[in-house]
């Protein structure tokens, strides 16, 4: 008799874990296919939770430290919404007069310039032409000389062309093709119009979300809890503390790369193109940086219009300086900026953009940092306190040396 009988307890007293059944794997199979056929359909709605969310974590420190002094959180929203709007609409009355100016400035240039465009047009038109006929002859030359029957009836008065002159819709002309090239671009601007119609969409969506998230979290933080069992809500209160204290410094440093992005716009327009309204397009530049895709095409369409109204070679070189600038933004300045202020590696950075803008469009790019951080937390607090208790990162960066064969000394 074991000691379990002496004691009187069975010694099969624990709970026993019956294994699950082949049925509920199949079920979780099924649905896991589900999501994945749907998730083309769900990404929008999925995006526009997550910005929701992220944005009303981060600015809800500051609702919080209003609310002491007002005591409820309406007020303080609707100040921070307020002072939002107001401040997008001083942007755009602060770029109305010059854009006005300007686009009143290019419409009294636009016959001068399409002038201009058509000469080297019908001059190219014309050498097509007599380039055309300079191969017809020498096509006629070559024939002459391979057979000399063909020549003598080239020559003969009375008989046709040999060689007879394609018709004008076997060579299309310079205009033609010039046509099918604006057609082409139609069409691409038609795709950039339809998905930035339905970027519009969800960011008008997630406007109104972050209100109402901000007037009153609770029930939508409570149903989160409700979709766990008891017994994890401890962990899961760790986890979404932890993702409410880091979520702050995303949008610190969404902020910072707004600012400096800004001021490159600044110092590019005003010293060397000489534009003097320069601060008004930093500040555009920086308050569009938010919005992916199509901020950036906003911000650079009043930089060339007041371009336009300078002349020259102007308008080029302020579109070379805005591209230059954003590719600058998206694979150095944001990623270096969201891996230190966040304490990720670049990296990290940069794959989670482009995974996130594969799986969500443009607007990935908005919640690719903090989901990184979200997925590392949740990592931490789910497996590795789990399975990698007494392991710190001192043993991780230890192991990784050994793997890189580098000397334990080498602090490179």
């Amino acid at each position: 008799m074991n000691n379990n009988d002496r004691n009187g307890i069975p010694a099969n007293s624990g709970p026993e874990k019956t294994p699950r059944s082949i049925a509920f794997h199949v079920i979780l199979g099924a649905a896991l296919l589900a999501f994945i056929q749907t998730f083309s359909l769900l990404s929008p709605i999925l995006l526009s939770f997550l910005l929701v969310l992220l944005i009303s974590l981060a600015v809800n420190p500051v609702i919080s430290r209003i609310r002491a002094l007002t005591g409820g959180r309406k007020l303080p929203t609707g100040l921070i919404m307020a002072g939002l709007i107001a401040g997008i609409a001083l942007m755009g009355w602060a770029l109305f007069v010059p854009m006005k100016a300007s686009i009143i400035s290019i419409s009294e240039a636009v016959p001068g310039y399409w002038e201009r465009l058509q000469k080297p047009l019908i001059k190219m038109e014309q050498q097509a032409v007599l380039f055309e006929k300079k191969l017809q002859a020498e096509v006629r030359t070559e024939i002459a000389l391979d057979d000399p029957a063909a020549a003598r009836l080239e020559a003969h008065p009375r008989l046709p062309q040999t060689v007879p002159a394609r018709p004008a819709e076997a060579s299309p002309s310079l205009r033609s093709g010039l046509m099918d090239m604006l057609k082409g671009a139609l069409g691409s601007f038609t795709a950039v119009a339809f998905n930035g119609a339905q970027i519009l969409v969800v960011l008008v969506t997630v406007f109104f979300g972050v209100v109402f998230m901000l007037m009153n979290p609770r029930p939508i933080f409570g149903a989160m809890f409700a979709m766990l069992p008891e017994r994890h809500h401890g962990r899961a209160l760790v986890i979404m503390q932890r993702i409410g204290k880091s979520v702050p410094a995303w949008a610190g440093a969404t902020v910072v790369g707004m600012v400096t992005i800004g001021l490159l716009v600044f110092l590019l327009m005003w010293p060397i193109f000489g534009i003097m309204d320069a601060l008004v397009l930093g500040m555009t530049a920086a308050m569009l940086e938010a919005i992916p895709f199509l901020g950036p095409i906003f911000s650079t369409v009043p930089a060339i219009l007041l371009a336009l109204g300078k002349g020259g070679m102007t308008p080029l070189w302020v579109l070379i300086a805005y591209v230059a600038v954003q590719a600058l933004e998206n694979n150095v300045i944001l990623p270096f900026i969201m891996a230190r202020r966040m304490k990720l590696h670049p990296l990290a950075v940069i794959f989670s953009m482009l995974l996130c803008v594969a799986a969500f469009g443009v607007l990935g790019v908005l919640v690719a940092a903090p989901l990184v951080t979200i997925i590392s937390i949740v990592h931490k607090e789910l497996y590795r306190k789990h399975y990698l208790p007494t392991v710190t990162d001192a043993d991780l960066d230890r192991l990784a040396r050994i793997a890189l064969h580098e000397k334990l000394s080498d602090d490179g």
